[in-house]
């Protein structure tokens, strides 16, 4: 491992780094957020030393970084509301996820096709993929679950010797400002959707999503799967859904059940109250409870569903008509949940998202 130090000279580094991103190498490279592991995107034998590196990822997909638009455009389809990132908030913390053209290797795209375009606001990292000549990948250099790399030692602090051994360079810039991660954010849907960090400038208003239609609504849901997969791994997670009869709830269901590869029907359990299915996703295994309240009226009916108890590491619950049961519910204080209220407006389904039911 050969390790730059930033007030080294700018023109070998981005040469040195370049050349070794051409060999498949990993670089460690700092960004205006935090230091992130580069390869070359479309390798794919780079790319298994990434994935090799980054440890146990559960399907979680890596994103890419270029030099401006006009790069972005080889790799994705820019719609009309990708392109109001690229123009109000690129270059900058911001990774603007569109349509991929599947021109790099296949799994650095999501499992919807999809793939996340950054370009850091950082000139150096600019200049060497200019240099290089394609995209390189664009994920944080600490291990999978590890801590934020804010410094070289505390991402080496945090790796085994074999990790370490995959590393060909580093650049080092010092210990960089504590600044979040860029926000991961979905424009292949009717609205933009944050798959990490939040678009709200008042982080207590509710999210606004929109869905044109049941299809719609089941992307949505895999998005939102996506988006806490790490909180399902952890504690396990509720959807507290919410809204008239119609308005997609069970829709939602099946996009869960869908993202969770159930093969199974799914239906509302107005009349059994709780249906359970069994899941297994890559490496991942756990229960999928889909829970209809809308006629339990009492804190008896309620207390016999034990679904306090249903919340469990790699569990998830859909609770239909949550406010029916909401005030008989006792949920411990680490369980996640995602409040949802379904309304329609102007033909189509508004939906309204709030973690924290503010």
């Amino acid at each position: 491992m050969k390790i730059l130090k930033l007030n080294s000279n700018r023109a070998e580094i981005i040469k040195t780094v370049a050349a070794c991103l051409k060999t498949d190498g990993l670089v460690i490279y700092p960004t205006e957020t935090v230091y992130g592991i580069g390869a070359c995107a479309t390798s794919a034998k780079a790319i298994d030393k990434l994935l090799q590196y980054k440890g146990r990822r559960e399907g979680k997909p890596l994103s890419i970084a270029v030099t401006d638009q006009k790069m972005a455009e080889k790799y994705v389809e820019i719609n009309e509301q990708a392109l109001k990132f690229y123009q109000n908030f690129l270059p900058g913390p911001f990774t603007v996820v569109s349509k991929s053209k599947n021109l790099v290797d296949k799994r650095v795209n999501s499992e919807f096709g999809t793939l996340g375009i950054r370009i850091p606001e950082y000139p150096l990292i600019i200049d060497i993929i200019k240099e290089f000549g394609e995209a390189i990948t664009s994920t944080s250099a600490n291990a999978s679950g590890k801590k934020r790399p804010y410094k070289i030692q505390d991402i080496f602090d945090n790796l085994s010797d074999k990790q370490k051994s995959l590393v060909d360079l580093v650049i080092d810039a010092g210990e960089l400002p504590k600044n979040e991660p860029s926000v991961v954010v979905d424009t292949t849907l009717s609205t933009p959707i944050a798959l990490r960090g939040s678009l709200q400038k008042n982080q207590k208003e509710a999210e606004v999503l929109w869905s044109k239609s049941p299809v719609e609504t089941i992307e949505l849901a895999g998005r939102l799967m996506l988006n806490h997969l790490n909180q399902l791994q952890k504690n396990g997670l509720v959807f507290a859904l919410n809204g008239q009869l119609g308005m997609g709830k069970t829709i939602f269901a099946k996009g869960i059940a869908k993202f969770l590869c159930i093969e199974e029907n799914i239906n509302s359990p107005t009349y059994s109250y709780i249906n359970e299915y069994n899941y297994k996703r890559l490496e991942t295994s756990g229960v999928f409870y889909h829970i209809d309240a809308w006629k339990i009226d009492s804190k008896e009916e309620t207390e016999l569903l034990q679904i306090e108890k249903l919340v469990k590491k790699n569990n998830v619950l859909v609770i239909e008509w949550f406010d029916q049961i909401e005030k008989w519910l006792q949920f411990a204080k680490d369980t996640n949940i995602v409040y949802l209220t379904f309304k329609e407006e102007n033909n189509l389904r508004k939906i309204l998202i709030n973690k924290n039911n503010e």
